[in-house]
C-alpha cells in the first residue's frame, strides 16, 4: 500500500500545533459544551457592499481538530451563532461564530478535513 506522504505531514503538523501551539477553550452551543485545545488565528475578509464600497473585516479564527468537536455526543461543524470561550487570567473573552455578507462561519484548514477554521468576533467579556 502506497503511504499518502502529503497526509502523513499533515497529520504531523496538526499533531505538533496541538501540542505546542494551541490553548484550552470551550466550545458552545446551547446547552452543550466541549473544551478543546484551539490555535489563534485571524482572517481578513473583503466584503464588496455592492455601492462601490469595499469594507474590510477581521475575524479572530480558533483552528479546532475536526475530531474534537463533539457535541451531545456527536461530531459537528460549527454553526453561526455558536460560542468559543477563551479564558485569560481573570477574563473570559466569549466570541460568536459568524462571517461577512455570505462567507461561512467555517471552513477546513485541511484538504483532509481534519482541522477547522472557525471565524469568529468578540461579543462579550465576563469576569473569570
Amino acid at each position: 500500500m502506497a503511504t499518502d506522504l502529503l497526509k502523513t505531514g499533515s497529520d504531523w503538523l496538526q499533531a505538533q500545533r496541538t501540542a505546542h501551539l494551541a490553548g484550552p477553550v470551550t466550545y458552545v452551543r446551547g446547552v452543550d459544551s466541549v473544551d478543546v485545545q484551539a490555535t489563534v488565528g485571524r482572517t481578513v475578509f473583503e466584503v464588496d457592499a455592492g455601492d462601490g464600497v469595499v469594507e474590510r473585516w477581521e475575524a479572530r479564527d480558533y483552528l479546532i481538530a475536526a475530531a474534537d468537536l463533539i457535541l451531545g455526543g456527536e461530531a459537528v461543524t460549527p454553526d453561526v451563532g455558536d460560542r468559543v470561550r477563551e479564558t485569560q487570567g481573570d477574563k473570559v473573552y466569549v466570541y460568536e461564530a459568524l462571517a461577512p455578507g455570505a462567507e461561512p462561519c467555517w471552513r477546513y484548514s485541511d484538504p483532509w478535513r481534519a482541522t477547522l477554521r472557525v471565524h469568529t468576533k468578540l461579543v462579550d467579556t465576563e469576569v473569570a
